[in-house]
């Protein structure tokens, strides 16, 4: 997992002349948003994780899998709105000294460009609806009703969504993220709690809908209050017609590039599903689980790293940049390896304990659901340093292409193998992204200054593999009889996992690089 520290980077490129108090602010910044990031993603897993056996228990597979497919397809609808929010995000980070009546109108801006796109997004809403959703999920005729009113509900959200997180981007933006702890948290509670209650009245498909707009509407008003005692400056100046025009620019190649990356993270689920069954996507949605919370933990974690890192690339500290870089790539190996070896380990026994093991895919499908979340988070860390650099053209170009291979490899490889081949069709369409974005990233920040003793990748990815094949092996044959003994296994995975990798991967350097910012986390430490 990357963690925000990495905002600040260690290493004796750094130019002398920055503040102390500044290089403090922005790990102390970084890392309160990191923690406030894992504590929202956490209740969200809790959440999930109680809320999801009611879902399957009252909807069946068959309808759960259909649910799986509607949330994946709604994802589809972020290729139509602009994505004015992340722009403005990304331009705040980047320009946060800038006058306030500027800040303002690069507001503005977000919501002229948002209002442009609505006559898109209700378009692709109904489309979604009334044609794509019935075919794609292929329900019986009764049922059809009943998803296309699920379909526009989740579109409903979309529509709110995009528009309650013009205050949220301002905040993240200002890097101020970790002003929302709480706040999120209990937003998740409360949309979890809506879901079980609404499916256990027997409202079905619509009523998890309906629990979605509702969390939306609290959303938005609870971060406008939030935005409006964090943020003095913040308002909405009339936007100069330039600054659309330019927002709008950047607005579109972030929407591709995010359109993209829904399409390689959700393909999975709707291929499943029109190949096969929608039954067989909640054998596949549910063994998947722990992998995909690996991922979100980091997801969470590296994002909140972008705001710093964006603070740099705004005053062309390229140098503290790669550095940055670096060590957010360092931690991410780790925490991939960490978490991968934790799967591995005891995936089987949680599905067991958890919803029973008929919903367990196989130790195979695990093998690979670990290797794709360790391909995925390695090209969600560079998309991001990417993105901070405001030049997103190219690696939208790539992600097309890997899409396209994604799409390909997958439909092929799934009639053929079924999971098997679905998870493998995956790994071999990201290569691209896995081959092409360290390249995009050495051409936006410049010439990496090298690290000092520095591990190689190569004794990495031999201790990740070697690590991995050990779990693998060893996970087909646990099988912990009850929560207690499951948790206690983790425990001691995590803390083993991770000091065998240390040993086995890590150089001393990046030993030490680890160890100093662990000391750097301790109230009242130093900051380096």
């Amino acid at each position: 997992m990357s963690t925000d520290l990495a905002a600040l980077p260690v290493t004796a490129d750094a130019p002398a002349f920055v503040p102390r108090r500044g290089r403090s602010s922005l790990v102390r910044r970084a890392s309160l948003t990191a923690a406030a990031g894992l504590l929202d993603y956490g209740t969200k897993i809790v959440v999930s994780f109680v809320v999801t056996p009611i879902l399957v228990t009252h909807l069946g597979r068959t309808l759960f899998g259909i649910w799986e497919m509607l949330a994946r397809l709604g994802s589809y609808m972020s290729a139509t709105d602009g994505r004015p929010t992340e722009a403005l995000r990304l331009v705040i980070a980047q320009r946060q000294d800038e006058p306030d009546d500027v800040k303002r109108r690069h507001v503005g801006e977000a919501l002229a460009v948002w209002l442009l796109t609505l006559p898109v997004v209700v378009l692709a809403g109904a489309v979604l609806a009334i044609w794509i959703a019935p075919a794609l999920t292929g329900v019986p005729a009764q049922l059809i009703p009943q998803v296309r009113i699920a379909t526009g509900l989740i579109a409903v959200t979309f529509v709110l969504g995009g528009l309650a997180s013009v205050p949220e981007s301002v905040l993240r933006g200002m890097n101020l993220g970790y002003k929302r702890m709480g706040i999120q948290s209990s937003l998740n509670v409360l949309g979890g709690a809506l879901a079980a209650l609404f499916v256990w009245l027997g409202w079905g498909l619509i009523g998890l809908g309906e629990a979605q707009i509702i969390r939306a509407l609290f959303t938005g008003l609870c971060f406008l209050m939030l935005v409006r005692r964090s943020v003095p400056w913040f308002g909405v100046a009339r936007p100069d017609r330039r600054g659309v025009r330019t927002l709008f620019g950047m607005s579109l190649w972030l929407t591709a590039g995010d359109a993209l990356a829904k399409i390689m993270l959700a393909t999975d689920v709707l291929l499943l599903g029109a190949v096969l069954s929608p039954a067989l996507v909640t054998t596949y949605a549910l063994s998947g689980y722990a992998a995909r919370t690996a991922t979100g933990i980091h997801v969470f974690a590296a994002g909140a790293a972008i705001p710093g890192l964006g603070a740099l690339l705004g005053r062309r500290e390229y140098a503290r940049a790669a550095g940055a870089r670096r060590e957010l790539l360092l931690m991410t190996w780790l925490f991939a390896t960490v978490a991968g070896v934790t799967v591995l380990l005891w995936n089987r026994s949680f599905i067991g304990l958890w919803v029973g093991l008929e919903h367990h895919a196989g130790p195979w499908v695990d093998l690979l659901l670990v290797l794709a979340t360790v391909q995925t988070v390695f090209i969600r860390t560079d998309s991001y340093v990417i993105d901070a650099t405001l030049q997103p053209k190219l690696r939208v170009l790539v992600s097309a292409l890997a899409a396209l291979l994604t799409i390909g490899f997958g439909l092929v490889l799934t009639r053929a193998f079924g999971m098997i081949g679905l998870c493998a069709g995956v790994l071999a369409g990201r290569l691209v992204q896995t081959v092409a974005y360290p390249i995009l990233v050495r051409r936006n920040l410049g010439p990496m200054p090298a690290a000092p003793s520095s591990g190689s990748a190569a004794r990495k990815m031999a201790a990740t593999f070697m690590l991995f094949a050990g779990a693998a092996w060893l996970g087909d044959l646990l099988a912990a009889p009850d929560w207690f003994i499951w948790a206690a296994g983790v425990v001691v995975s995590l803390a083993t996992a991770a000091a065998l990798a240390l040993v086995l991967g890590a150089s001393d350097a990046e030993r030490s690089t680890l160890a100093g910012r662990l000391r750097s986390l301790r109230p009242g430490a130093r900051r380096p």
